[in-house]
């Protein structure tokens, strides 16, 4: 046990000391890889925050029900009966078509039209607030309330929040797409950078090969340098996107105060810390073993 940690220990040390003899090129490297990581941490919270106001929005979605002319009256109570113990159903609101062409008598721009009818045309009517403003969950109440018995129309009066979904699923896919090419980007990176390293060291490689030093002990330095890059580049993107946020707080505390709302832009949370450290980490141990195993092959055909 003691002989296995051995191995691990010292190659680990001799990084650390060397990272520490060439601190400038150590700091600069965690910089560049913490700026490269930041971007789309920060763009993921910026769509992360707007995703919480849709789900705060004043202007909750309705469903308005357009009854039948003919509906019963026990038809009726039978809707008002459904609405009433839906468990998806927030509130909702009865309008009965005497009340809304009174409205409509009474509207100075519709007055002229509903004076040259000689009935009421406009059907009873529900406007139902749900729980759920998730487009998906408010289409499938549409659907379902579409088919009950005496509703004529079952309509969705609010769009927009469909609209700023499928904007939001869009910015979440276009983040993904960029957090590939810039892992791609991060793994040449880092692996350029060992790779300067291992023929800064070739002539040691070279005789440690000749004493019989297997592949997995030279590879094990290596390794761990492009592990702690990439745990400093992680680091650095956290601090980064703190400070970004805290930055852009600034401003938001004061649109948010013209409106006397409270919202502020939220930190990253634990998960998305974890993510994308484990993501620097797990890019730069890859970018290392990717140029040491290609020194290597190299190195075997000489």
């Amino acid at each position: 046990m003691n002989q296995w940690l051995n191995q691990h220990i010292q190659p680990a040390k001799m990084v650390a000391d060397r990272m520490r003899q060439h601190l400038l090129g150590t700091f600069l490297m965690c910089c560049v890889m913490g700026v490269t990581l930041s971007l789309p941490a920060i763009l993921f919270t910026i769509v992360d925050n707007l995703g919480q106001v849709a789900s705060r929005v004043e202007s909750k979605p309705q469903l308005s029900l357009f009854l039948k002319l003919d509906a019963s009256s026990s038809a009726k109570a039978n809707i008002d009966a459904q609405l009433k113990k839906h468990p998806d159903i927030a509130k909702y609101v009865f309008v009965s078509k005497e009340t809304a062409w009174a409205q409509l008598q009474e509207n100075a721009d519709t007055a002229n039209i509903t004076a040259s009818l000689n009935k009421n045309p406009l059907p009873d009517a529900y406007f139902v607030t749900p729980k759920d403003i998730k487009p998906e969950s408010i289409e499938r109440l549409q659907q379902e309330m579409q088919q009950w018995n005496g509703v004529e129309l079952a309509q969705i009066d609010a769009n927009w929040i469909k609209r700023l979904d499928t904007v939001l699923k869009l910015g979440k896919k276009a983040i993904f797409v960029l957090v590939v090419l810039l892992g791609f980007a991060l793994v040449a990176i880092i692996g350029n950078t060992i790779r300067l390293q291992i023929m800064t060291q070739l002539e040691e490689i070279e005789v440690s090969k000749l004493i019989g030093a297997t592949n997995q002990f030279i590879r094990r330095p290596f390794l761990y340098a492009g592990t702690l890059y990439g745990l400093g580049g992680g680091l650095a993107a956290w601090l980064i996107v703190l400070a970004v946020v805290q930055f852009f707080n600034t401003s938001v505390t004061e649109i948010a105060d013209l409106y006397a709302s409270q919202f502020r832009l939220s930190m990253p949370n634990a998960t998305i810390t974890l993510a994308m450290l484990l993501s620097a980490v797990s890019l730069g141990w890859l970018g290392s073993f990717i140029a040491v195993n290609r020194s290597l092959a190299k190195i075997e055909k000489l």
